[in-house]
């Protein structure tokens, strides 16, 4: 390949942060972030007052995606064992003493329904350990380790939320495919039925209003685009609209916890954009922005006070830093860049891109690529389409390891916000009902003659590259356009729609009827599962393919890898196969991270070499 920036080594794209995850205690008082401990992430924690540093943990299996303080001196953080999902919690006194698992179930699964900022001891989790497809709210003493019932789930509630004094009183309930809203006054009372809509509509609880009488709610009813709402629990309706947008979905509301005050709303067009409701909160944010020009800026954490905050930024070449804003001080402090191997300019950006599909459909993306010669168009490119996973979520604008690297070494990168693809409003994402191998994949194609017509791809250079989803659409571009592609990278992804739907684990078991709606029904749809299937269709499949798996995924299971990679073998396909039996759905261990996408650099370079460019 032409390389005109130096060839960066590849672990400095997927090695571990230096330093991220910063947060701070209650008071402010101390900082704690995660750093490599043998090659794993763990949590380091500061006392501001001298600046003494202490790792509080030692885990060796597996990184700590994150943590978080319940009080000045103990630290909360989740753990699962070899991907398999099932999250522990964990608690930590900060010096590292009383390391406590706090849900010591085998087989349950863990999740925090409220961290109860304002109560040092407790915080509210939900528990699968009566029964594996349903969560019961369960009060949890991160001292002790007590464990009390809050709410027992009858069996068909698939979230919970508190007011502002830690009470549980809301519950969002299904039948497969219609979401109800049930409310209480107070945790003696039963739940009562607020509001029922089919989950093609939306009345999604952000927070209680601040005198816990209503909700504030990003809601699609009556619209296609979400909007942030005001909604009354009483009649039903909405009591206010405070934003929305004509183009994209609005679903992110801030507020202050110390002033009981709302402060911004966020959404994304191409990137982030941000409306300010409070102006001390405009002020603030305007105050950091102002001396971190060039890059996009985010209030990671804040103390209780509201006086001491973490400011963290980012852009589309960078994973940026860390800054902690002394705001009565008005002093900005770099605390660490999270890559500072990684030089910037080094880096290629990513540009937002939109197309037409066959349809008439508007496609937005983003495109980045490679750095090349002065006197060189960016013409007749090796090119990856980099389809996300979900698939029911969206591509941003941001830095990407993935796309970086690819950059580097040469290759177009093309990510694409498929029909089905959230953020765009309602129509748009039910475009893609039961549409896998169809008119979603038909968007990924469209984006490849997109790129061949304006020149950029060379049309015998192509891959399709993605994880998830984005494994089944790589699966289904080589079996249903084969002409296409030159070869495909499978990261976890679906092969066989009847298997996949029989495997999917059990506490997504309620969403199940939903699922038949968005994908098809393994029993009604048959015709449709055979023909999207792309394990039924290997004697297309005339490119190679690299697959990855994590032996323990318990959304796209194991076999989901197997039954492809076998068809193929018998065919004689070159189709390498790494496995990784501590991994689950995608691989979080820094070695096997470093180990495929070394075998994925092995296999573009051979599938998509130029002579004349070596």
């Amino acid at each position: 390949m032409f390389q005109t920036v130096p060839r960066i080594p590849l672990r400095d794209f997927f090695r571990n942060p230096e330093k991220s995850g910063y947060q701070l205690s209650p008071s402010g008082t101390f900082i704690s972030w995660l750093a490599p401990f043998e090659n794993r992430m763990n949590i380091h924690v500061q006392d501001r007052r001298d600046e003494r540093i202490m790792r509080v943990t030692s885990e060796t299996a597996r990184d700590i995606s994150g943590h978080f303080w319940k009080s000045d001196s103990r630290i909360i953080y989740v753990k699962d064992f070899g991907g398999d999902e099932n999250f522990h919690i964990v608690a930590v006194n900060i010096n590292g003493e009383d390391l406590r698992d706090l849900t010591p179930f085998e087989g349950v699964r863990a999740q925090i329904i409220d961290p109860l900022e304002d109560f040092d001891e407790f915080m509210l989790v939900g528990l699968n350990k009566r029964n594996p497809e349903l969560f019961d709210a369960y009060r949890l003493n991160v001292v002790s380790g007590e464990l009390t019932l809050v709410a027992e789930n009858p069996g068909n509630i698939t979230g919970w939320m508190t007011d502002h004094k830690g009470a549980l009183r809301l519950a969002i309930a299904t039948d497969g495919v219609n979401t109800t809203l049930l409310h209480r006054a107070n945790e003696n009372e039963e739940f009562r039925h607020v509001i029922t809509t089919n989950f093609k509509e939306s009345i999604d609880p952000l927070f209680f209003t601040f005198d816990n009488a209503h909700l504030y709610a990003s809601s699609n009813l009556g619209r296609d685009k979400s909007a942030i709402v005001e909604f009354d629990l009483q009649t039903a309706k909405e009591r206010d609209v405070l934003f929305e947008h004509d183009d994209v979905d609005a679903s992110t509301l801030s507020y202050s916890r110390k002033r009981k005050v709302l402060t911004s709303i966020t959404y994304t067009t191409w990137k982030r954009e941000r409306v300010f409701l409070d102006k001390l909160a405009k002020n603030l944010y305007q105050r950091a922005a102002a001396r971190l020009s060039g890059y996009e800026v985010v209030v990671a954490d804040m103390n209780r006070d509201e006086d001491v905050m973490l400011i963290r930024t980012y852009s589309d070449r960078s994973l940026g830093a860390y800054y902690l804003f002394d705001t009565k001080k008005d002093k900005l402090s770099k605390l660490s860049d999270v890559s500072p191997w990684l030089n910037e300019k080094d880096l290629c950006e990513m540009k937002p891109v939109r197309y037409e599909s066959r349809d008439g459909l508007t496609i937005n993306g983003y495109l980045t690529l490679p750095k090349l010669p002065r006197n060189r168009q960016a013409r007749d490119l090796p090119v990856v389409i980099n389809p996300h996973g979900g698939p029911w979520v969206r591509d941003a604008w941001g830095y990407n390891p993935e796309v970086q690297f690819l950059a580097n070494r040469g290759y177009a990168v093309l990510q694409v916000n498929y029909r089905g693809s959230t953020g765009y409003g309602r129509t748009f994402w039910e475009k893609g009902f039961k549409q896998w191998g169809r008119s979603m994949q038909n968007d990924l194609s469209d984006g490849v003659k997109w790129l061949i017509e304006e020149g950029i791809a060379d049309p015998k250079r192509i891959a399709i590259y993605g994880g998830s989803y984005g494994g089944y659409a790589t699966l289904a571009g080589l079996a249903f356009t084969p002409e296409l592609y030159a070869c495909g990278v499978d990261y976890v992804g679906v092969s066989n729609l009847f298997t996949f739907m029989n495997t999917i684990p059990p506490y997504w078991k309620p969403y199940l009827a939903m699922m038949h709606e968005m994908v098809g029904n393994p029993e009604a749809d048959k015709d449709l599962f055979h023909s999207a299937s792309p394990v039924f269709h290997v004697e297309n499949i005339k490119a190679p393919l690299l697959v990855a798996q994590g032996a323990k995924d318990p959304r796209v299971n194991i076999e989901e890898s197997n039954q492809i990679v076998e068809a193929l073998k018998k065919r004689g396909i070159d189709v390498p196969y790494l496995v990784k039996d501590n991994e689950g759905h995608g691989f979080r261990n820094e070695e096997n991270r470093f180990e495929f996408y070394g075998a994925m650099e092995e296999f573009l370079a051979k599938y998509l070499s130029d002579d004349e460019e070596m």
